[in-house]
């Protein structure tokens, strides 16, 4: 597995995920409108520390069945390990809830975020449920989840490092993360190379193009407006077109 440096991580993480996907679609040959990104809706319940940028490690729960601790005793263990040693890091752990759409117990809490945050992980994206969310925020541990509960009842890892289903969308071991209150995107590593560079040339083109034709509308007529918007939106489109060979939405 190719690991992006730690610069380059933190680079991205000084954009939003709305940002970050206007990249990944010049440079993804997959449909930019069906993949990659949450198709459901997620909550960021730590949406003041902004984004997060980590590796995908994943788990399968189902707080509503007890065999499962039954059938492996050893599954946290295991688990943990897996966590553990799984890619240098930074790791998000992606939780699959067998029990949706019912909410029966939250794998995260206090202990558990405090844990992970020393294997390596900051933070989660869970179709389940947290708990303990001001001591999650204390852990320093982001979490995007469905809700809110107040219990775990059995939330024993069933499997791990399998690809797993959150929001809609399909999440594979290793996949780039990035993820803030606008929900997230999954970046396979064929693709993660380039991220960068491309979300940095698209902001810089809309910086440079339409941001100000529409910010320089003092004392103009409503044709010069629409004329000098027009002309930006063509010299954006030509930009993208130069640099990736594709037309670039706005």
């Amino acid at each position: 597995m190719s690991l992006l440096s730690h610069a380059d991580l933190l680079n991205l993480k000084r954009w939003n995920t709305p940002t970050i996907y206007n990249g990944w679609e010049q440079i993804t040959s997959r449909n930019p409108a069906a993949d990659a990104f949450n198709p459901e809706e997620t909550t960021d319940f730590m949406p003041e520390t902004g984004p997060m940028v980590g590796y995908a490690v994943t788990v399968v729960i189902e707080p509503s069945n007890p065999s499962h601790r039954e059938a492996n005793t050893d599954a946290w263990s295991e688990y943990r390990r897996y966590v553990a040693t799984a890619c240098p890091g930074p790791k998000i752990v992606v939780v699959q809830d067998l029990d949706k759409p019912a909410v029966i117990g939250a794998f995260w809490g206090e202990v558990n975020s405090n844990i992970h945050r020393a294997l390596g992980c900051v933070g989660t994206i869970t179709d389940g449920a947290i708990r303990d969310l001001d001591e999650m925020k204390n852990a320093g541990f982001k979490a995007l989840a469905r809700r809110l509960c107040v219990g775990h009842a059995f939330s024993h890892p069933v499997r791990w490092n399998c690809e797993v289903e959150v929001f809609g969308r399909k999440i594979s071991p290793g996949e780039l993360i990035h993820a803030d209150k606008h929900g997230f995107i999954a970046i396979p590593e064929n693709e993660q190379a380039n991220l960068l560079e491309a979300a940095r040339f698209m902001d810089e083109n809309e910086c440079a193009t339409l941001i100000p034709a529409a910010r320089n509308c003092s004392g103009k007529s409503t044709e010069d407006i629409l004329q000098a918007i027009d002309e930006a939106g063509a010299a954006f489109g030509k930009n993208v077109r130069e640099r990736f060979g594709r037309d670039g939405e706005f």
